[in-house]
């Protein structure tokens, strides 16, 4: 299996986040996870990259195993993560927050290659390439995040709530963005959104978080029509 989660648990103080989850993940799908907030949604993903410690269970990534690495380690073994809120620089330029997405990177030529990369899928960071990260709009700033994160190059890529705070028609362009990007680049994705139309729309499969437990786990298709999932994240 190319990522696997095997009944993994996490305590904050006493207080359990996560219950014994397990979630698996194929070369170059999408899966999103989906779930009210407190769910346990981001701490699933800040499991994977090592930002809290699990208290049971295992990680694996490539025949890997990553819960035992620090999150520096997990980064160079090719995951990348855009957290919720974007968490950008905001006195520093749309060029130099690109840039610190390449940080542990040594290869000048293939950096530039991939900078055009990300203005090809977001030409409006090249139009604010000078401009400071912080007086960016909204959904110019989640752009960035994205963009930051794919210049790390990774292979798979987390991403925590990006629609989060967005208009409607800029949620649209962020959903085909990641999907594009999947697509093209052959980039596999773990998306945490409660925006669930969205997310069950562009991924292949669905895993339903409530109080740290998954309690429904299909593909997407067959969420989209799942009673439990219609009445409590879609709106009936």
């Amino acid at each position: 299996m190319y990522f696997e989660m095997k009944d993994i648990e996490v305590n904050y103080d006493h207080i359990r986040a996560l219950k014994g989850i397990s979630i698996t993940l194929e070369k170059g799908n999408i899966i999103t996870l989906i779930g009210a907030n407190g769910a346990g949604k981001t701490t699933t993903l800040k499991a994977i990259t090592g930002l809290v410690k699990i208290g049971s269970g295992e990680i694996w990534f490539k025949d890997q195993r990553i819960d035992v690495l620090p999150p520096q380690k997990v980064v160079s073994l090719g995951i990348a993560m855009v957290p919720e809120g974007r968490h950008i620089y905001p006195f520093m330029s749309v060029k130099d927050n690109l840039l610190m997405g390449a940080f542990l990177r040594r290869d000048g030529q293939e950096i530039k290659k991939d900078m055009e990369m990300v203005f090809d899928y977001f030409p409006r960071l090249k139009e604010r390439l000078r401009q400071q990260g912080g007086t960016l709009s909204g959904g110019e700033q989640q752009m960035l995040a994205i963009g930051r994160a794919l210049m790390a190059r990774p292979e798979l890529l987390l991403l925590d709530e990006p629609s989060l705070g967005l208009a409607p028609n800029l949620v649209q362009r962020i959903g085909e963005a990641i999907t594009v990007i999947n697509e093209q680049e052959k980039l596999s994705v773990i998306l945490v959104e409660q925006n669930a139309k969205m997310a069950l729309k562009i991924s292949n499969k669905g895993y339903v978080l409530e109080t740290g437990n998954i309690v429904l786990e299909q593909e997407s298709k067959d969420l989209i029509k799942n009673d439990h999932v219609r009445k409590f994240y879609l709106g009936g």
